[in-house]
């Protein structure tokens, strides 16, 4: 399948599967949806590709759009300055510590069935891949001559990221974060206040992630002139899931050429979590063109798909709008976003970037859901058996790679050739910060 939706499309920092106009209608499947007369839904004009087939856009207020404009004309002028990038490079290897290694597991699986690859992103700069990011838009908004960053976070990994690179620059910092995850989430909490950024409990709605992009974005809004918004995930209108896929695009990079050098081959299987997708695409983008790869997007199944206590919107949810953006939802029959739930804050989102929602339509992507037991036990064995305590995101894609490892070994039968799979888990976060839930939960 080709990634290139639009090959005339694909100036500097553009998605290579990003396309100008989308390849369909919002979709049948979204509560109270009727088609718009021909000619009637075409999109404005953006200087990069805005959709992901049908996904994607730039479903704002239009006091929004001006915004969006200076932002895509930064970037694109950004990413074609060789200072920019060098910079950019230089920071990444003496700020974030990158590159950052690949690590074959010695004892997991523990019944074999394949060989399990750790890309560590636990071992950058603030503990986790958000780092890529947010050091990007950063230099962004510096350039730009913005005073002050703005971020929403979940897992508080963003956030952390957030406040580091604001005070690398010398810039205020405000992070809003759902009052739930606020107190699961304290470390992370401490770290940023220790920081010098204010954390700002969002009690609305459900409290969660969902409910501070929502804050950030009505923030925003009040003051476009000095402030940046630093968006974690590859979610958001246009063009903040092609900003965000560039910036976290180093780890396949990375990865595709340490795993070649490596093992003389590529992976079977990349595996990655997906909340709102930055982790997974990051795992992803390098290999979209390489048929043999198996990608696999892992998201949270909660207490089950079939309990509605979940955030699997691929496996589960409907085409619709959130957050400005067009892609998989979680709604209910009047179209309402629906509550969504995950052991790990930074899966708790009832939505998924538009990128992702075009993988997954297009069958190059593989997307599951992992329950929060399968996770908590695969953050088990990790620390118990390979000395790595990750982050409760991370164990969701771990598990899913465990599930593939015990389904070969189950259909290998006794003297055949040895096959094993080799495969590459992005792991995107070190568990401190997940210590506390996870001890009430395996008590």
């Amino acid at each position: 399948m080709p990634t290139q939706a639009d090959p005339q499309a694909a100036p500097p920092g553009a998605a290579p599967t990003a396309n100008r106009v989308p390849t369909g209608p919002l979709g049948p499947d979204a509560p109270g949806y009727t088609p718009p007369p021909p000619g009637a839904d075409l999109p404005r004009e953006t200087l990069l590709p805005a959709y992901f087939g049908r996904f994607g856009g730039q479903e704002v207020p239009s006091e929004l759009l001006p915004a969006l404009d200076e932002l895509e004309a930064a970037y694109t002028e950004a990413v074609a300055d060789p200072a920019f990038e060098a910079e950019l490079a230089e920071l990444r290897t003496t700020y974030l510590g990158r590159e950052t290694p690949i690590f074959e597991c010695r004892h997991l699986p523990l019944s074999g069935g394949a060989r399990i690859l750790l890309k560590r992103e636990d071992l950058a700069h603030g503990g986790a891949h958000k780092g890529n990011n947010a050091l990007g838009q950063a230099l962004l908004a510096k350039r730009m001559g913005k005073r002050r960053l703005i971020a929403e976070t979940g897992a508080g990994q963003h956030g952390t990221a957030t406040a580091m690179v604001a005070a690398l620059m010398g810039m205020e910092c405000t992070i809003y974060m759902g009052a739930h995850d606020v107190e699961r989430q304290r470390p992370n909490v401490e770290r940023m206040e220790l920081m010098g950024a204010t954390v700002v409990p969002v009690t609305a709605g459900q409290a969660g992630l969902k409910d501070a992009i929502d804050a950030a974005l009505a923030q925003w809004c009040t003051r476009l002139e000095d402030t940046f918004y630093l968006m974690g995930s590859a979610t958001g209108p246009h063009p903040f899931p092609s900003i965000v896929r560039h910036f976290q695009e180093v780890i396949s990079n990375e990865s595709r050429r340490q795993v070649r050098q490596r093992y003389g081959a590529l992976p079977d299987a990349v595996i990655a979590s997906v909340g709102g997708g930055s982790n997974a695409i990051g795992a992803f983008a390098a290999y979209l063109d390489d048929p043999s790869v198996q990608l696999i997007g892992v998201e949270p199944a909660g207490r089950g798909l079939g309990t509605g206590e979940h955030g699997a919107p691929i496996n589960a949810g409907r085409t619709g709008v959130l957050h400005g953006m067009r892609s998989f939802v979680m709604l209910d029959d009047d179209g309402a976003v629906l509550p969504s739930h995950s052991v790990s804050a930074g899966l708790d989102y009832p939505s998924v970037g538009p990128e992702h929602a075009y993988l997954a339509d297009t069958g190059r992507a593989t997307y599951v859901a992992v329950t929060d037991a399968e996770a908590l036990e695969a953050f088990r064995l990790l620390s118990r058996h390979e000395g790595i305590i990750p982050a409760m995101e991370s164990a969701h894609a771990l598990a899913q790679a465990l599930k593939i490892a015990r389904g070969h070994a189950e259909r290998t039968a006794p003297g055949e050739p040895d096959a094993v799979p080799l495969l590459l888990v992005n792991l995107s976060g070190r568990g401190d910060k997940d210590m506390d839930e996870v001890r009430e939960h395996l008590s």
